[in-house]
């Protein structure tokens, strides 16, 4: 057989074109009305659902590489900023070494920042959307074999149809070759007709069964998949919104505590005898308030808490539970940690909360440890910070 290629012989090629003109006449006699089109709401609607989620992640996708180059671009100013900040302050200047760490705090901040984003959003929205080219083609491969389907068995019906047809033309001769024929070999000839219209209504039975075999092994398949697909968009949204606002408030946090520095070393700079007032500030003390969470917040119920000798959520054996206990809950959502001092948890997990370590406790966020690993191991190694949002009081 004559080769059309690499590895596409010309039979195959006639094949495919076969099958392209049949779908084509099957398409147009449906929308004339003269076949019947079979019709899957629930599967439209899921197709339709999965067009709205893929226009989103893309959009998202999009969006967020965006939001990405800005960062990058507001590293490269910020590091232009840095040098020309470092070039000016003079080497007799008091605090160079300090302000030249503080240069290198900067980028490092940038730059982990950024990292991280690429790490815990940008490359887990890129595996989102990877699914969906996939998917996308098999639902038009299964829109092809339904028309297949359609056609085999609209061809088949035809040939139904024309049963009674074939089996009245045995008694009477119609075609000029039974009319030439003998007496005796014109009941022969009929019996052939019939025997090669039998045939013809095997073979469509048979194609028939085949179309069909092959459109419901792809049709089942997405039936499970679209709606689940569907579903997972909830659970992947708020981790990726999750994990930018939690790196975009460390990134904030520890920018500031780098600037309040920078200030410092600014006063520091400033001070002159002419300048009584700052002279007499007291710069110690300084970084001390600014820094304290104390002097901008509120006492957590946390550490409120924590400040009361022997406070637990009420059980009787303390002593099974970590120091600082405060109470149990259950983790409504999946929550994938974007840093070492998270928790990483799955929905059904039991978290024993714990007061925090130090005064820093960040709103709406919460410490604790799994109670399978306490029970196992009985040490506060795996503890880590997680959002309450993500679980239910128990």
């Amino acid at each position: 057989m004559a080769e059309m290629g690499k590895g596409v012989s010309a039979g195959k090629l006639a094949s495919n074109v076969q099958k392209k003109i049949t779908r084509a006449q099957e398409k147009v006699l449906q929308k004339l009305g003269k076949a019947d089109e079979t019709k899957d709401v629930q599967f439209e609607e899921g197709v339709n659902n999965f067009s709205k989620q893929l226009g989103e992640g893309t959009k998202l996708q999009k969006d967020l590489r965006a939001y990405l180059t800005a960062v990058k671009a507001m590293h490269e100013a910020s590091k232009r900023l840095q040098d020309c900040l470092a070039d000016m302050y003079e080497p007799e200047w008091y605090g160079k070494e300090e302000m030249d760490s503080i240069k290198e705090d900067t980028d490092l901040l940038w730059t982990d920042f950024h990292q991280k984003l690429v790490d815990h959003a940008l490359i887990s929205m890129d595996t989102y959307l990877a699914q969906f080219p996939d998917i996308k083609a098999r639902i038009d491969k299964r829109n092809r074999k339904l028309v297949d389907y359609d056609s085999a068995r609209h061809h088949f019906a035809s040939l139904q149809k024309g049963k009674k047809k074939d089996e009245v033309k045995i008694a009477k001769p119609v075609s000029l070759l039974e009319k030439a024929a003998p007496g005796w070999a014109q009941g022969i000839l009929s019996a052939h007709h019939v025997a090669q219209t039998n045939l013809s209504r095997s073979q469509a039975e048979e194609e028939l069964g085949r179309a069909q075999k092959v459109f419901e092994e792809i049709n089942v398949d997405l039936q499970e998949e679209l709606p689940s697909l569907w579903n997972s968009r909830v659970g992947f949204y708020v981790n990726t919104f999750q994990s930018v606002a939690r790196l975009q408030d460390k990134f904030h946090r520890e920018m500031a505590k780098v600037s309040h520095y920078l200030i410092l070393s600014f006063l520091w700079q400033c001070a002159s005898p002419a300048g009584g007032n700052l002279l007499d500030m007291d710069l110690d003390a300084l970084p001390a308030v600014a820094s304290s969470p104390a002097s901008q917040v509120g006492v957590s119920s946390a550490e409120t808490a924590e400040t009361l000798p022997g406070t637990t959520n009420g059980s009787s054996d303390d002593s099974e539970m970590p120091p600082g206990f405060l109470y149990k809950v259950k983790a409504m959502h999946d929550y994938a940690a974007t840093d070492q001092d998270e928790l990483e948890i799955k929905a059904g997990e039991v978290v024993l909360v714990i007061t925090y370590d130090s005064e820093e406790q960040d709103e709406g966020w919460l410490l604790g440890i799994k109670e399978a690993y306490w029970l196992q191991n009985k040490d506060l190694r795996a503890k880590g910070v997680f959002p309450e949002n993500f679980t239910q009081k128990l």
